[in-house]
């Protein structure tokens, strides 16, 4: 009997919410509220909020995922979770929640773009050497001995500051 307690209280704190996070999302949409700013919740109010907040999610994930099954998906996607809203009657989320979606993508798409960019930039500073032999012809001349030394000191120098191992 004092394993299955121990169990269910295992699985029981891997479904809580974080407290800190359910704590700041109060104090904030609360002080958004309040004139004075400096209001006060109490522990077990955290808590309830919590539990509160977590039936909705399995709440909200159980009825998205029967929207999938019935479009015979395995994959819930968030035009699912827009739909299992409206479902359980909850279509005044479906608005801000879209835009937070297209914001969150323009900012991945941002960072992604970012990414490729310094990649591409990355690519072209290592383009005149390939699989660690130099191209001597490169602009129509042959390098004179003097220029190899350089060049193969500024690899050095290259390679001593990648810290993350890529060459």
């Amino acid at each position: 009997m004092a394993d299955k307690s121990a169990v269910e209280k295992v699985v029981a704190e891997t479904e809580e919410l974080p407290k800190a996070i359910v704590r700041r999302v109060v104090k904030e949409k609360l002080s958004q509220l309040s004139d004075d700013g400096d209001i006060s919740v109490l522990r077990e109010a955290l808590q309830v909020f919590s539990e509160s907040a977590r039936i909705f999610i399995h709440y909200l994930s159980a009825t998205a995922n029967d929207i999938c099954r019935e479009s015979k998906r395995q994959t819930i996607n968030a035009d699912d979770v827009f739909k299992a809203l409206e479902e359980i009657e909850f279509p005044e989320f479906i608005g801000p929640l879209k835009a937070s979606l297209e914001e969150s993508r323009q900012k991945n798409a941002g960072r992604k773009s970012a990414l490729k960019a310094k990649e591409a930039n990355k690519k072209k500073k290592e383009s005149p050497v390939e699989n660690g032999i130099e191209d001597k012809q490169s602009n129509g001349k042959e390098m004179d001995g003097a220029e190899d030394k350089q060049d193969n000191g500024n690899e050095m120098d290259e390679d001593e500051g990648d810290t993350h191992g890529n060459n």
